[in-house]
Order: structure tokens, then C-alpha cells, then sequence
């Protein structure tokens, strides 16, 4: 018996896996994020691992379109051949990268390393930038410092009220529900969402209330609710003027948006928007008085547009005012989606970024990162481009010429799917590493088979950043390897300088070695310890002393309790603005996940039991809408706009908004929603605007 972790979300539940002559089987373990408790996905997840669709060899187009094995030596061999001659014809550049949430730590890292050394390359970025970059920026710029709570999980369990934006963890995560029980039990939870969500709907009942914006007006309502807490003198004004600055531009920023302006703009009825500032007002002063703490938690619902930098900021600033950060009596979290999405945001996927969080362009970090690899740092390229602005120049002029793509399917996955097929088709070679034939990787020239979840070890940080192992299960099936022996194949190929390991544990090593003293330091922290279950939350810088008794949390468990990461120890209030006016509405298209389903689906909609749940995407609609479009349920529709069409079949439901239809974002083909969703980007971020797009609906006639 193997004791790991779910390969799926970012509460990384723990579970247990036990190979058998039928097939591995797998059971929850008591962890302190699940309980035991699985959800479908979980409990589904080891049936992937003998899956007759896993790729075990490498595989190559030929000149008809097909693909045939080739072998490791000549697989790579081709890699590093391509990489060479298209860099001496074109420069560095013309060869990218784009990593992965989903890799553990190590293989994280060593993308990073590998694009910057091997490749020479500044072109990297990973799909991460499509899920946690706009709470990242906004953590980033108020408390200098991003990890996704900054506090554990385990602390909602006492909660009194939390309000909840942009999130449906009964779909997306349903373990965590079990942390929100007891604020249910006190009528604290407030979920803001533009549909009556399964997590909305848990406020039922005496349990809480919902707020259900128009969609896109999040801003506006945390602005509005802003306003109240100043303009009622609800605010903290000790701990502001003890802990932060900015409060003055703040006040002007809101001072226009009292209730009944706010409430035309977000459809939210000035009551109600008084009604939450007051209650979360009174909340704080009583945690602060030895009361039970207060959270604000926000998720991609508000995060993925492009003002999602301000949205977090407005979410952040309000908590600020109520004086949560940095105390005992709450604070401010985003809850993580992809499994390792905070690991892989720490440690060199992003574009302008080094291991430990540490910035390329600053040249003392660019010092320490280099003398961890053993290279002068003159040789580590500068600042790359986003994921988006990357993505679209592939096969350009100038662009890149040759990508190698781990762990992600942008095909389904990016915004304006369309303009992402026209891009891979215009390159001059792709290589996709993957366990299965993904969307994306049905369109490269090489596809090299990698290992899954239980077949490698590693590590990962769960959204809390509580580091996790990893754990090899069961044997690969074929020829699959690890990115980290491909990584470090590839490097004894192009000449790289410094070392590629492809034994995890020696690479965790040098990890630590490149994150120390940085804002995501893990150098006091031992792959032993972590092996034995030790709680180990990051920072935890070199000598600091580690329990692995349960119930010991090391390291640090809760940030800011004495300072904010800036220079002068205080979080920045950022004053930011929305419009008052929103563009005439047509029919809004908000986008999520579903229950059965993960991000792009290449791996659940391989499992029987959860495609046959949720087969195909269904477009959720309300009935009055539906009959002002004369769509009937089960009908199929088409879903149009400027960028593209989705065709789906209606699911008539009164959970949604009249304006407002929802598809879920994990199905290929005429099913993608992101052939839908728009491009633009936040100006900070680089996030995509997927959660609203104005669509068109016309049903197919002939279909019921």
C-alpha cells in the first residue's frame, strides 16, 4: 500500500493505492484537506493508470498524416536536431516551452532550468497563467508576497462567516465543503455568483444568503460593498493605520458607488449589498474580540477577466478595511485549482520568473539563481511573454518556430480556441509530452509518453502551501519516462550547461539550493520529513526546526502575523476603478467546470463512469430565456459569436440569471466553449477574459 495524493485539484487529497491482480485500487486517506472524503473524479482516478488509450512509446507523424513508434534515441535525437537548427537560423527564441500546474515541483523547475539553459530560450510560459495569475498579481502588489491561503485550510473550520466570490468548490472541489460546515451551521456563509451554484445553493436555507451579480459587475459589488464599510465608519481604523497605507485614494475610489448605484450596475439590491457590509463589519469586531474568524475567498469566477487584478485588489482591500490579513480573526485566500497550481507558480514555469518566486530581471535574484546552477548569470535570457501574447506569435514572424508542450492542452484549455489551432499549425515542429493522446497532442509531429500521477515521485504544494509527496505506486507501462529523465536526455544532447538530475529527490535538492531566501524559500525543508508526513508550510528558510508529530505545523503555517512582505511591513491598499455603465447585454456566456469533469477533460473523459455522467457539454439556460429563443430542453443549440460557434444541448435550469447561459469548458471539438471566449488579456495579469463573452443562441431545428 502506497500512501499519496489525489492527481486532481489543489486539496491534494490524500489517498491511499494498493496494486491487485484486478487492477490498482484506491481509497481516501485521513488527511487533513479531505478527511478520507473523495470526490467522483478522485475516487475514479485509478482507472486511468491501466487505461488502453495510455501512450507508452514515443510517437512520430509520418509524411500521410499518421503516427508511427519510433525509439527513445531517435526520438530525441529529432528534439535536440530541430532545437539546433532552428536556433541557429533563428535565434533562441524561435524555440518555446509551455509547462504546467499539474507537474510536481520538480519537473516544474527543471522546465524552467531546461528552457533557460538548454534552449537559451526566454519564451516559457505554462497554463497556470489561465488560473491563478490575476489572485497572484493582486496578492503580489497588496501583500508582496502570492500563496493561495495564507493560512490552513483547516482554519475555515472555525469560521463565522466567510464570503465566497467566484467559486463553486462543491463542483470543483467537494472535499472542501466539509470545511465549511460549521460557518452553515451559524448562517455565515455569503457566495457571490452569477448562477445559483451548487455552492451557492449551500447558503439555503438559514445557512447564509447569495448575491447573484450581473455577470462581470464583481468590481463593481466589492466596491460598493467597500463604500458602506466607509461610509458607515465600519472599518478598522487601527489595524489601517497600524498595518497598511493607501487608505486615502481608496475613499475617493469608492466614494461613488453607494448602494443604490451599485445596485443598478450589478442587479444586486442596495439592501442586500447593505445588509452583507454590515454583517461582515460585525463579524470582524467580534473575532477581533475573541470571537470566530472571518474570510473572504476568491476563485476563477472573478479572477479570469481582464480587469481580474483589480477585482482580487477590490476583494483584498476589502478585507484590509475589516482588518483581517495578517491576524487571528480571518483573512483574505484564493482557493487554487490545478493540483500543484501553487508549486508551479513558484519555482521558474512563468515568463519572467526564477525559482523561489524570484524576479529575472532583478540582477541580484538573477545572481543567486545562477550561482545555484553553477553558469555565469549573463547567460539566464531576460523576461519572456505571457502565455496568450506566446501562444498567438508561434509560427509568426519572429515568433516561435518549434514548441514543446508538458502537462497542458491548449487546444481546449486557451481562450479563442480557434486562433490556438491556426498557431500549432503554423509551427515547424511540436512536441507534445503526455500520458494520452490529448487535443493538442493529436496535432503534434512528436508525441513522447511520460509517466502518470502514481508512477513518479515528487513533490507538490497544496493550496494552502503545505509541500506534499509524491509517491511511485505502480510500475509504468512501455517505454514511458519521466520529464525529468527527458529533460536531462535532452540536455546531454544540446550541450547544456550545469546538471539535469533526473532523480527527483536529487533535483529537490537543488531546489531548495535556488529558492533560498527567496519569497517562496523551501531550503529548510528535508525530502525526509516530507516523506514522513511532516506539515511543512512555505517559507521555511534553512534551519528552521522540523516536527514531523501530528498535528505539528513547521515552518510558516500563517504569513503576516508580525509583517507584510513589502519593505516597510505594511500591505498596500491599490485604489482601483470600474465603470459605471456596463455595454448594452445580449446574452452573456459564463464558463466553469463541472463535477465530473477536470480542467480540459483528456483525462476524465477517458473514465466510463464519469463521461457517461456528463457526456457532451450542456448549456445551461434559464426557461424564460429559453422560450424567448424557442429552445426546448434537451434541444441542441448553437452557441455563436464573433470568434466562433459551440454547439450544445440546452439544459433548462431557473438556477441561472434570464442574461446569463453557462457551458462548462472540458469537451473538444464543436463542444469547446473556448472557441468562444475572448482573448484580451489583464494589462497586469495577462489573464484571459474567459468568464464573459456575449453570445448568440439559435436552436437547431429539427432536434428535441
Amino acid at each position: 500500500m502506497t500512501a499519496t495524493h489525489c492527481p486532481y485539484c489543489a486539496l491534494q487529497c490524500g489517498i491511499t493505492l494498493e496494486p491487485a491482480s484486478s487492477g490498482t485500487t484506491l481509497s481516501g486517506r485521513d488527511f487533513e484537506t479531505n478527511g478520507g472524503a473523495l470526490c467522483r473524479k478522485g475516487f475514479s482516478a485509478a482507472k486511468l493508470l491501466e487505461h488502453p488509450q495510455r501512450l507508452d512509446t514515443p510517437m512520430l507523424r509520418q509524411a500521410d498524416g499518421s503516427f508511427a513508434p519510433a525509439s527513445w534515441d531517435d526520438a530525441l535525437d529529432l528534439v535536440a536536431e530541430k532545437a539546433r537548427s532552428i536556433r541557429a537560423e533563428s535565434g533562441a527564441d524561435a524555440v518555446a516551452m509551455f509547462g504546467s500546474g499539474s507537474l510536481t515541483n520538480e519537473k516544474a523547475y527543471q522546465l524552467g532550468k531546461f528552457a533557460r539553459l538548454a534552449l537559451g530560450t526566454s519564451r516559457i510560459d505554462y497554463n497556470g497563467r489561465f488560473c491563478m495569475s490575476s489572485a497572484a498579481a493582486g496578492s503580489n502588489r497588496a501583500f508582496g508576497l502570492d500563496r493561495g491561503l495564507p493560512f490552513p485550510l483547516a482554519d475555515l473550520d472555525t469560521a463565522s462567516m466567510i464570503l465566497m466570490l467566484g467559486s463553486n468548490v462543491a463542483d470543483t472541489m467537494p472535499p472542501f465543503v466539509r470545511h465549511l460546515e460549521t460557518v452553515r451551521e451559524r448562517g455565515g456563509l455569503i457566495v457571490v455568483d452569477p448562477r445559483r451554484s451548487a455552492t451557492a445553493k449551500l447558503s439555503a436555507e438559514g445557512a447564509g444568503w447569495h448575491l447573484q451579480p450581473t455577470p462581470a459587475t464583481d468590481l463593481q459589488l466589492l466596491l460598493g460593498l467597500a463604500h458602506v464599510v466607509l461610509a458607515e465608519s465600519l472599518a478598522d481604523t487601527g489595524y489601517l493605520k497600524a498595518r497598511t497605507t493607501g487608505l486615502e485614494a481608496l475613499r475617493s475610489s469608492v466614494a461613488a458607488w453607494w448602494p443604490e448605484r451599485t445596485a443598478k450596475v450589478t442587479g444586486v439590491p442596495a439592501e442586500a449589498i447593505r445588509r452583507t457590509a454590515r454583517a461582515l463589519a460585525a463579524a470582524a469586531r467580534a473575532a477581533k474580540n475573541g470571537g470566530h474568524p472571518v474570510y473572504i475567498l476568491t476563485g476563477r469566477g472573478i479572477e479570469q477577466h481582464a480587469n481580474g487584478t483589480d477585482t482580487v485588489t477590490a476583494a483584498i482591500n476589502l478585507a484590509l478595511l475589516l482588518g483581517l490579513p495578517g491576524t487571528l480573526a480571518g483573512g483574505y485566500g484564493t482557493i487554487t485549482g490545478q493540483g500543484n497550481g501553487q508549486g508551479g507558480r513558484e519555482h521558474g514555469q512563468k515568463c519572467d520568473q526564477l525559482p523561489g518566486y524570484r524576479k529575472i530581471a532583478d540582477p541580484a535574484h538573477r545572481a543567486h539563481v545562477a550561482k545555484a546552477w553553477g553558469v555565469d548569470p549573463g547567460i539566464i535570457p531576460g523576461p519572456g511573454i505571457p502565455a496568450v501574447e506566446l501562444l498567438n506569435a508561434l509560427g509568426t514572424e519572429g515568433g516561435p518556430r518549434m514548441l514543446m508542450v508538458h502537462g497542458a492542452n491548449p487546444v481546449i484549455s486557451a481562450p479563442d480556441a480557434t486562433r490556438i489551432f491556426s498557431a500549432l499549425r503554423r509551427l515547424d515542429f511540436l512536441v507534445v509530452c503526455d500520458f494520452f493522446l490529448s487535443e493538442t497532442a493529436a496535432e503534434a509531429d512528436l508525441v513522447l509518453p511520460v509517466l502518470q500521477w502514481a508512477e513518479e515521485e515528487g513533490t507538490m504544494t497544496n493550496l494552502e502551501g503545505r509541500i506534499l509527496r509524491r509517491r511511485a505506486a505502480v510500475a509504468a507501462p512501455g517505454q514511458a519516462k519521466s520529464e525529468l529523465w527527458i529533460l536531462s536526455q535532452l540536455a546531454d544532447r544540446l550541450d547544456a550547461p550545469g546538471t539535469f538530475s533526473p532523480d527527483a529527490a536529487e533535483v529537490f535538492e537543488e531546489l531548495k539550493r535556488a529558492s533560498a531566501g527567496g519569497i517562496a524559500d523551501y531550503s529548510g525543508v528535508n525530502w525526509q520529513d516530507v516523506d514522513q508526513g511532516a506539515a511543512i508550510y512555505w517559507p521555511c528558510p534553512e534551519g528552521s526546526a522540523i516536527s514531523t508529530e501530528p498535528g505539528t505545523r513547521n515552518g510558516t503555517p500563517r504569513l503576516f502575523l508580525e509583517n507584510f512582505a513589502h519593505p516597510d511591513g505594511k500591505a498596500k491598499i491599490v485604489a482601483v476603478h470600474a465603470p459605471a455603465t456596463l455595454p448594452a447585454q445580449q446574452i452573456s456566456l459564463v464558463t466553469g467546470r463541472l463535477l465530473e469533469h477536470y480542467q480540459s477533460g483528456a483525462q476524465t473523459r477517458r473514465v466510463d463512469e464519469l463521461a457517461a455522467a456528463a457526456p457532451e457539454a450542456a448549456l445551461e439556460i434559464h426557461p424564460s430565456t429559453a422560450l424567448a429563443h424557442q429552445i426546448s430542453d434537451g434541444q441542441r443549440v448553437e452557441v455563436s459569436n464573433q470568434r466562433g460557434t459551440t454547439i450544445a444541448r440546452a439544459k433548462l435550469s431557473s438556477d441561472m440569471r434570464l442574461d446569463t447561459v453557462f457551458l462548462p469548458f472540458h469537451f473538444p471539438g464543436t463542444g469547446t466553449a473556448n472557441l468562444l471566449t475572448d482573448p484580451r488579456v489583464d494589462p497586469v495579469s495577462s489573464m484571459p477574459e474567459f468568464k464573459h463573452a456575449q453570445v448568440s443562441l439559435n436552436p437547431i431545428k429539427g432536434e428535441n
